[in-house]
């Protein structure tokens, strides 16, 4: 079994390049974070695993491992490596990481995500995040490329099954409600007036096509770390106790353009997978579901996806309060990326970190009350990369 010994996650408020602070430092944050909070020593990590998408556009900067290598003299011949998949990459460190302990290599494993965002303008930020669209095939007129991808998602579902900007606003209504009792979350001191989530042009602007200000994830600058070990390193800690790991075709007209019940069969299937290894019959297993919310729309369309209702039926679990953090089923009690934040090579990390925090109940504020699985899923770019954890009380 590979187990999350601890983790720590860098303050999603922070602006680090105003701090005149990069990429190095918040690697050293999450990285020797993580150690604390897993009481390892340096000397005992065997492996680094990086998930970062676009360090050479937003910094300038490649070559991230050989970063890590640099944090602590014990590991300067650490063998370490960088892995992409745009807002997946943390959890293809993770899964790579998990690999190497599985198969005998180390018995323990650092998983350090990170991206720095906020040192360019809003509309720069923006074309560089669209480098993992299919580059000069999709979203070429697009202001801001994946607002207008993932609009064109909404289109689809409401093409299909209907879908009113009421259940988008309730889902961007409850995870930035969530994020206000994250003390790392960006938008724990916004105020929302009344209306801001609904239709009101002044209060939630369009940004691209049906969505909205507030359906929107912002950019986002922050690293998120785990300690990961196996069972022969001797250390209790909660389980990954399922995986699943799928990609689809790159365009998203492509991907929309597969046949079946469900909008992403590839998604479908990577739950499936996630249950199965698991051990789990399904959502009624779990206590909890930190899901991908880049967009209202990721969130809702994950979450028939993810089985909590029948395929096209998500404005069921919105209706009913099952997501809501006092729900039958909480969904983001962080916030999820609309509210807590979105560093992009963090966030697969961040997820598996507050994962194995609620298992554990330590998770503060935000504890759902007697966790004890929760569940985890992170997707690249327009639903193309989709990766999934089950963590389990260990």
């Amino acid at each position: 079994m590979i187990r999350v010994l601890g983790g720590y996650q860098t303050d999603f408020a922070r602006s680090w390049a105003a701090e005149g602070l990069g990429l190095f430092e918040m690697l050293r944050e999450a990285s020797l974070g993580a150690l604390e909070a897993a009481a390892v020593p340096a000397e005992d990590v065997q492996v680094a695993h990086v998930g970062n998408l676009a360090g050479e556009l937003f910094a300038g900067q490649a070559h991230l491992g050989g970063m890590v290598a640099s944090l602590d003299p014990a590991w300067a011949m650490l063998p370490t490596s960088r892995h992409e998949a745009a807002c997946a990459s943390g959890s293809m460190a993770v899964l790579a990481a998990m690999a190497d302990l599985e198969a005998g290599r180390y018995d323990v494993a650092l998983v350090v995500g990170v991206e720095l965002m906020r040192n360019v303008g809003a509309k720069e930020a923006a074309q560089h995040l669209g480098c993992a669209a299919w580059a000069g095939r999709e979203a070429q007129a697009a202001g801001f490329p994946w607002p207008a991808l993932f609009a064109e998602i909404a289109d689809e579902v409401d093409a299909r099954h209907g879908l009113s900007h009421e259940h988008l606003a309730r889902i961007a209504e409850i995870n930035h409600g969530n994020a206000l009792r994250n003390p790392l979350a960006q938008a724990r001191s916004w105020t929302f007036p009344d209306g801001c989530f609904g239709p009101d042009d002044t209060l939630n602007p369009v940004v691209e096509g049906r969505l909205r200000k507030y359906d929107c994830g912002r950019i986002t600058d922050g690293a998120a770390a785990v300690v990961l070990a196996s069972d022969r390193y001797g250390r209790p800690g909660p389980v990954i106790s399922g995986w699943g790991h799928r990609t689809g075709p790159m365009l998203l007209k492509d991907k929309l353009a597969t046949p079946g019940p469900y909008l992403f069969p590839h998604l479908r299937r990577a739950a499936l997978d996630t249950y199965e290894r698991a051990g789990l019959r399904g959502p009624e297993d779990v206590d909890l579901i930190e899901t991908h919310d880049c967009f209202t729309v990721t969130e809702y369309v994950a979450l028939d996806h993810l089985g909590l209702t029948p395929p096209g039926e998500s404005w069921r679990a919105v209706e009913s309060g099952t997501i809501a953090f006092d729900g039958s089923l909480p969904v983001n009690p962080s916030g999820g990326l609309i509210g807590l934040g979105h560093p992009v090579g963090a966030t697969g990390v961040r997820m598996l970190h507050d994962a194995a925090r609620q298992v554990c109940g330590s998770a503060g504020e935000c504890q759902v009350p007697g966790a004890r699985t929760a569940l985890t899923l992170n997707i690249g770019g327009s639903c193309t990369t989709v990766a999934m954890f089950a963590v389990t009380a260990g």
